[in-house]
């Protein structure tokens, strides 16, 4: 199991926990107001950059997750990192899709966070393998 070594560590593990139990209002209180969450991909569901609590959990991840069963996909943490306000993670995605078809990917996210709160998330992801879910 990963451990955080700092605040800015505990602030990215809570926002992973909440985003695996589906906690969306947690994952709101983490987040700056004008944070960004940017999926570095092209061409596929949820790319873009997506701007406040609104831009973030209303219209990005609300649906994203409407595309999974409920509960999933599940974040595990493989590894945790930082610098100063920078929080670099190695994760998985784990869990079904709504139609009942697996999921399991492999991701690595840059967190900028300041003030106690994320200001900006990249999430890097194999985007091949989600095109070939939705092909």
């Amino acid at each position: 199991m990963v451990t955080a070594t700092g605040a800015n560590e505990r602030i990215v593990l809570s926002f992973f926990a909440a985003l695996s139990n589906g906690d969306l209002q947690t994952v709101r209180s983490l987040l700056h107001e004008e944070a960004t969450w940017t999926p570095q991909v092209r061409e596929v569901p949820g790319a873009g950059v997506h701007k406040g609590h609104k831009g973030i959990i209303d219209e990005f991840l609300v649906p994203v997750r409407g595309l999974f069963a409920p509960g999933d996909p599940k974040v595990i943490i493989d590894t945790i990192a930082s610098n100063g306000s920078l929080v670099m993670v190695e994760s998985r995605g784990s869990g079904h899709l709504k139609d009942g078809r697996p999921y399991s990917n492999l991701y690595a996210w840059a967190f900028e966070v300041n003030g106690g709160k994320i200001t900006a998330i990249r999430e890097y992801m194999d985007s091949h393998y989600v095109m070939g879910l939705f092909a």
